[in-house]
């Protein structure tokens, strides 16, 4: 797909609008209702549904289909993210009422980093194409990581601290409590960090470890960078929301690692033969259309099956609280 200058500069802008006006509605800190996230996170899925509509009237069914797909599978690897946002809030006992703007300054801060690497990966694409093998090979690793994961025996996670976010902590100071919304304040002659500034980083920092398997998977649906980038933003820019809607539920997707490793596998076999078929080989390339149905369907039968099971669990920890109080 062909895309301007011009048409660059209207789609940042108009994402920055939108940003603004989420910034300017959760400006002032409150506890977000699940009502509130539930609108919100229609807006936002509405929102990327026209954009994809848009692309499909004015570039065809080619680059709207890569832009569905890539939002779909970018949107479910976020979800995993929010685990990860779960243990940093608590980790930080971020109070209630600010974590929407945590989240809302956090997951910008991801959006600028994910820009960077999604023009390193086009970047890279460009000048060598058998980076894709390397890619297809990640995605698979990641795969089967995934699923020794989801095996092994749960154990409580906690969030550890990166090494940069040490470092910042290190050279400014950080307050020994939450002043507000403030990031910084002067404490003792010198200017230090609120924790409000640790977390946005932490969560802005985090993702970033995400990206390395998101951005390679998307980049296995459409090289082209404009999708990539439109993707990844319309699906990070409605992870606030899914925060607070998913709330508890989180805990109920207990099938979400199966699935997840099921879609970044099949993408790393199709980036696999797509790097063979571009070496000359004659190998099957699998269509956009057949990457969306198996990604909506692997979504679908993965969430069914996660309630399921945890409705069954439910069931027997009820059935053994009930024997204990019997007993």
């Amino acid at each position: 797909m062909d895309v301007s200058l011009t048409l660059w500069v209207l789609t940042i802008v108009g994402l920055a609008a939108l940003i603004s006006i989420d910034f300017f509605i959760g400006r002032k800190p409150h506890d977000v209702s699940i009502k509130e996230a539930g609108i919100w996170t229609i807006v936002w899925i509405v929102l990327a549904a026209l954009f994809g509509l848009g692309l499909l009237v004015f570039g065809g069914g080619q680059p709207a289909g890569e832009f569905f797909a890539g939002f779909i599978t970018e949107k479910s690897l976020s979800v995993d993210n929010l685990f990860v946002f779960v243990l940093i809030m608590t980790k930080f006992a971020v109070p209630s009422q600010y974590q929407q703007r945590v989240l809302l300054v956090g997951v910008l801060i991801a959006l600028v980093l994910r820009a960077v690497f999604i023009a390193a990966g086009a970047a890279i694409i460009a000048n060598f194409s058998w980076i894709f093998y390397i890619f297809g090979a990640f995605l698979i690793w990641t795969a089967w990581k995934l699923i020794k994961e989801a095996r092994a025996p749960e154990e409580e996670e906690e969030f550890e601290e990166n090494k940069l976010l040490k470092a910042a902590e290190r050279r400014f100071g950080v307050a020994d409590r939450y002043h507000g919304t403030k990031l910084w304040i002067e404490q003792n002659g010198k200017r230090v960090m609120t924790p409000m500034l640790v977390v946005m980083l932490a969560i802005g920092t985090t993702d970033v470890l995400f990206a390395l398997d998101s951005i390679p998977a998307i980049f296995g649906l459409t090289q082209d960078p404009y999708i990539v980038f439109t993707a990844n933003a319309f699906a990070l820019m409605g992870l606030r929301q899914l925060y607070f809607l998913l709330g508890g539920l989180l805990s109920k997707l207990v099938h979400l690692a199966y699935g997840l490793s099921i879609i970044l596998g099949f993408i790393g076999v199709k980036l696999v033969l797509h790097a063979l078929h571009e070496s000359g080989v004659h190998v099957p390339v699998i269509s956009i259309p057949v990457s969306l149905g198996v990604i909506c369907s692997v979504l679908i039968v993965t969430t069914i099956t996660s309630l399921r099971a945890s409705k069954k669990q439910a069931r027997a920890e009820d059935s053994a609280d009930k024997n204990s109080i019997d007993v």
